[in-house]
């Protein structure tokens, strides 16, 4: 950790990033720590947290409001050091406030250095994932056809993953989810739900080819505009979702096999734009999936 007086010296910015890093460092720590019970913080650091703060607070180029979240922080920090409860933070609810001074002062220095914040840049503190812990719905399964987007592939995994779709297939010109973009958004769900990337509608066949043996009577249905409104769409237990195309949308021929199947699903709309992000529709389909199936 990067002595006070040091710190002092480097000029504004190299200096609001190195805090911001220890500060991320720190949480990122505290997060993993949430729930058990052993120490985590020195004296030292205690003191460098509250010292950081202080010298924030004294940086009149930031508006008032942080300058005022700089002292509450600097005030947090210095009663922890008084009466030495986060050396061994006696419950979860005292490390989640900690996690939570921690956290609102980095992102006041990431913006004030310019630096414009991601979903993947957010400190991930659930651990490597266990695929042996998930729960699955057997035969959800998701087409993606085409989605350019590493960033919606990645949020449409992690979508995914969380309500229990069983596999996923993309098409050949899917972003690849191994992309440092889609894992990064996917928080590691890429490494626990099964996927592969193969063409299922080409040419002139416009069914399903087969998942597998015991998938291939699968019912197909498309999330694309002009269908049944999504509180109305009879969802299948078991059942192939097909989305397409951030620009053009599912293609003719996965369409076609919608068509012939279940048919097509909508999310209706009320606005000027009347469009969604294909990671949000996904989402909202997907969740109104999952839950018609538990109501069953």
């Amino acid at each position: 950790m990067i002595p006070l007086y040091k710190l002092e010296k480097l000029p504004r910015t190299q200096k609001l990033r190195k805090i911001a890093k220890v500060l991320s460092m720190a949480e990122n720590r505290l997060g993993m720590a949430i729930g058990k019970g052993a120490e985590i913080f020195s004296d030292s650091e205690l003191v460098f947290f509250t010292d950081a703060a202080k010298l924030l607070a004294k940086d009149t180029l930031f508006p008032q409001e942080a300058q005022k979240a700089f002292v509450e922080a600097a005030n947090f920090f210095g009663a922890a050091i008084a009466t030495q409860n986060p050396l061994s933070f006696s419950s979860t609810g005292d490390k989640s406030m900690f996690r939570r001074v921690l956290n609102s002062v980095k992102h006041i220095l990431l913006t004030e250095t310019g630096r414009d914040q991601a979903d993947w840049d957010f400190v991930n503190c659930s651990g490597q994932l266990d695929s042996q812990k998930r729960h699955v719905i057997d035969g959800m399964c998701v087409y993606m056809e085409d989605i350019r987007s590493p960033f919606n592939v990645g949020a449409m995994f992690r979508t995914a993953e969380s309500f229990g779709v069983e596999k996923i297939i993309l098409s050949p010109f899917c972003a690849d989810p191994n992309h440092q973009r889609a894992k990064r958004t996917a928080m590691g769900c890429i490494d626990i739900i099964p996927w592969e990337k193969r063409e299922l509608f080409s040419g002139e066949n416009k069914s399903l080819e087969f998942l597998s043996s015991e998938k291939s009577s699968l019912p197909i249905f498309a999330l694309e505009t002009g269908g049944i409104p999504i509180d109305k769409f009879p969802f299948p237990n078991r059942g192939l979702l097909i989305t397409g195309s951030e620009e053009l949308g599912v293609s003719p021929n996965a369409l076609a096999a919608a068509d012939a199947s279940l048919g097509r699903v909508s999310i209706p709309c009320h606005g000027t734009k009347a469009s969604l992000n294909v990671s949000v529709a996904f989402g909202i389909a997907i969740q109104t999936w999952c839950a018609q199936i538990k109501n069953l």
